[in-house]
């Protein structure tokens, strides 16, 4: 079988499976995912009236069939600043001659994410999140593009093995939409954009052969953008594992590409209970009709939802603006989980804020709305440390047998606890 052939290949689920290295490779030059892929009906039907107006506008041609489609989403993905030029005034774009010449800042946004952005001014948030930057190319003090030294973690290859009773499995290096800040934009957009069966296998076998491991996070890259027969090929391989409690899906799939939560993938992943699903929220105007659908779909399916959210300065770094969004996130039943403190990879100082501001945001939510909406604030530590929870002083020590507390309201109050 050619690569060509490989490209939409989805075979049946038996053991010469595991023969196919290839599951959907392009490269940085190649704009056509999918592309000899026919596009088949989808039950996905919800299209806000933002969407149709925007596809009507930029797509004229394009059926709501293809629209509703989640391999037509990926094919016509904006790549490139000539095409995004149409959604712009690129007045507004510092450089814009040199972005669009850049080959160091690869680009990839949806149509459906893209419908979001049309028609916003200059500084948009959403913009900010997706669009590439000149200050991306600016390395500051702290920097790395490794900075949580996953890679000296992998005990085999794209497995990491961080904290003793769980591993992140990076099943793919393919993303629907590129964010500008994400940890593994050093893997992501490169050559080889989805791993193969055969890569997996190692990974596998490591799960299988280490007992203590009862966790596995299923990451990238995004596992979403897999064909339903290769995730579901990669589920079961997991589930078969005996000491393997939980598996989890981290994705921003629902987010950038609701199209893709078909009935039929809901379907094929309740199958494999325990499961859920950690996904990557950055601002409440994300929590569409669309995602509603998505989110509803996922949630009935008995799939426990979380999200985490990257603290963006000028993007979501407000207490109103995460509020709204822990709000809506729990409307569409998605656990708010992790708010991040954005990791410091090349390029991303522009994005980063400072810790006290992720303090702020925290004792502004707690006591101030339900405890179901506040998130953890973390800080994954450079140099790979692991998550470490950041927390408002509510403690503020001992004073005799009382521990003094204080409250969201800054008020001070004895808890009496003697030391024995």
């Amino acid at each position: 079988m050619n690569e060509i052939s490989q490209i939409d290949y989805e075979p049946p689920l038996v053991e010469d499976l595991s023969s196919i290295e290839v599951i959907l490779e392009t490269t940085t030059s190649e704009d056509l995912l999918f592309g000899k892929t026919e596009i088949s009906p989808s039950d996905f039907k919800v299209t806000s009236p933002e969407a149709v107006k925007f596809r009507e506008t930029f797509f004229p041609q394009t059926t709501e069939k293809q629209w509703s489609s989640w391999r037509w989403q990926v094919q016509n993905s904006y790549t490139n600043f000539k095409k995004l030029s149409e959604l712009f005034d690129v007045s507004n774009i510092d450089d814009f001659d040199f972005l669009s010449k850049s080959r160091k800042l690869p680009l990839r946004i949806t149509p459906y994410y893209a419908s979001l952005l049309y028609g916003k001014p200059k500084g948009y948030a959403l913009n900010r999140a997706v669009v590439p930057n000149k200050l991306e190319l600016i390395t500051s003090p702290g920097e790395e593009s490794d900075p949580l030294h996953e890679d000296s973690m992998c005990p085999v290859e794209n497995l990491i093995h961080r904290y003793p009773d769980r591993v992140l499995m990076l099943s793919t290096g393919f993303c629907s939409v590129y964010c500008r800040y994400c940890t593994r934009s050093h893997m992501v957009s490169k050559e080889k954009k989805h791993f193969g069966i055969k890569a997996w296998e190692t990974s596998i076998e490591y799960i299988r052969n280490n007992p203590n491991v009862r966790d596995v996070i299923l990451s990238g890259g995004d596992p979403l953008t897999l064909p339903d027969r290769h995730l579901e090929f990669l589920l079961s391989s997991l589930r078969a594992i005996p000491h393997l409690d939980i598996i989890r899906i981290g994705t921003k799939v629902p987010v950038v590409m609701p199209q893709r939560i078909t009935t039929k993938l809901v379907k094929m992943l309740k199958k494999f209970h325990p499961l859920y699903m950690s996904i990557h929220f950055t601002h409440p105007d994300e929590i569409t009709p669309e995602v509603t659908e998505a989110c509803n779909r996922i949630a009935d399916a008995g799939i426990v939802m979380g999200s985490q959210t990257v603290l963006l300065k000028d993007v979501n770094d407000n207490v109103d603006t995460m509020k709204e969004l822990m709000h809506k996130l729990l409307k569409v039943r998605v656990r708010p989980y992790y708010i991040y403190q954005c990791d410091p990879i090349p390029g991303s100082s522009h994005f980063r804020t400072p810790v006290s501001k992720g303090l702020e945001i925290i004792k502004g939510l707690r006591g101030f709305t339900s405890g179901y909406a506040i998130p953890h604030y973390v800080i994954d530590a450079p140099g790979g440390g692991g998550k470490i929870p950041i927390l408002p002083e509510y403690y503020q020590g001992r004073e005799g047998d009382n521990v003094i507390l204080k409250n969201f309201e800054g008020k001070t109050f004895k808890y009496y606890d003697p030391i024995k």
